[in-house]
């Protein structure tokens, strides 16, 4: 009986305190509440502009919110971190979401590609099949002026941009 007391007691301990540490956002445009944190994932659900969402987890480009009792992922872009509603100071609510101290002085950079993980991206290897598939996908400039000339578009010679100079060292002992 003593046994059964204690876990339940640590069980609401740890579920007070998951609660106690998510943070809540407001969803910036209608999204669909993804499985899985992948383009890909089934639908879970909806959420509607405006909707105030509680942040469960981050992973890559994704949050995983609670809206109601609908639980999903959505791009991370989509939410503004906060309980400010829609009216807040703008990208600096977003980006506040994806880290755990919003800091208005920092500039932050967001990035992502579509479909893949941290581990995925970290695992990838060259591929030669995959890389002579795509040139295969190339047509020769006679066949992209035949396609342009077909749109009604023109051809326009551009100057090449210079090439760079060697850089120069600024010190007055030279190549030290």
């Amino acid at each position: 009986m003593r046994k059964i007391l204690i876990g339940t007691l640590v069980a609401l301990g740890w579920a007070a305190a998951s609660v106690a540490s998510a943070a809540t956002g407001t969803v910036l445009r209608d999204e669909k509440l993804l499985a899985q944190p992948s383009a890909t994932a089934g639908v879970a659900g909806s959420v509607a502009r405006g909707t105030s969402v509680t942040i469960l987890a981050k992973e890559g480009g994704w949050l995983r919110v609670t809206a109601g009792k609908t639980t999903g992922w959505v791009r991370l872009l989509s939410v503004r971190a906060g309980a400010g509603g829609l009216g807040g100071a703008g990208i600096g609510d977003v980006v506040g979401a994806a880290t755990t101290r919003s800091d208005p002085t920092r500039v932050v950079a967001v990035a992502g590609l579509r479909g893949l993980n941290d581990e995925q991206l970290k695992q990838a290897q060259f591929n030669a099949d995959e890389l002579a598939r795509m040139e295969a996908q190339g047509v020769s400039a006679a066949q992209a002026s035949g396609f342009a000339g077909q749109s009604g578009l023109a051809v326009v010679k551009v100057a090449d941009l210079p090439q760079p100079k060697a850089e120069q060292s600024s010190s007055p002992w030279g190549e030290n």
